[in-house]
Order: C-alpha cells, then structure tokens, then sequence
C-alpha cells in the first residue's frame, strides 16, 4: 500500500509518505485547532455525510461533503471567498474524507487550507464546542 498508514503516527492517507502534501496541512494538536476556532478566522467545513453532520458535528461548520463536492462547490463558493481559511475534517485519523477535501479546495484555488486529523471525534473528545 501506498502512503501513511499507521494511526499512531499521523492520519492515514492515500498520500505518499514523502508527499508533503498531508505534513504541511495537518493540524495533529487539539489545541492548536481549537485555537484557530476561537480566532474566528477559520471556517471549519465537515467533510461527512449529511447524516453524519446532521448527527453531530463542530459548532458552526459547514457540510460539504466530499462526495457531493461537485454539487455543493458553486454555492460555497458564491459564500466563501478562496482567501477563507479552512479547516477541513471528517471522522478522525482512519478517515481520508478530510484530506481529499483539503486538495479539492486547493484545486479551486483556496490557498488557506489546514486539515484537523483527529476529525470530529477528536474535538468532541476534548469538550469543544459542538451541535
């Protein structure tokens, strides 16, 4: 197999180990995700099913998920400038939802893209905010 398989590691990914792609965008500290929230300069976009959004999700994302990508991204971008920082993220570390939304955002020309790895359950692991 190709790419980053070992959870303990990092996120798993499709990507090549070498590829820094998934190292440069990876946001691997609650903290700091958490941060970045708070500051209000980040639009946090949940990579899942609508179920799974509907579910439970971070308090004021936004769905986009990547399988409907190409039916949601003219509405997005009519709300979303591509200078919008992103957070993307999906189901945690076992999940590529997340990642393959992040390279879809930079193919439309979002250029402030981060990707939180340990997902939803991370965050509602650690008390953030959620609905």
């Amino acid at each position: 197999m190709i790419g980053q398989w070992d959870a303990a590691q990092g996120v798993v990914t499709a990507f090549a180990k070498n590829d820094n792609f998934s190292a440069d965008l990876e946001i691997g500290d609650l903290r700091l995700a958490k941060k970045m929230y708070d500051s209000g300069s980040f639009l946090f976009v949940d990579a899942r099913s609508r179920e799974d959004f509907e579910a439970g999700h971070i308090k004021g994302a936004v769905s986009l998920p990547v399988g409907r990508f190409d039916d949601g991204i003219h509405d997005f971008l009519d709300q979303y400038t591509p200078d919008t920082g992103i957070v993307t993220y999906c189901s945690g570390r076992n999940c590529d939802d997340s990642h393959q939304l992040a390279q879809l955002f930079l193919d439309f020309g979002y250029s402030r893209v981060r990707i939180l790895i340990d997902g939803y359950p991370g965050w509602k692991a650690e008390g953030y905010p959620v609905e």
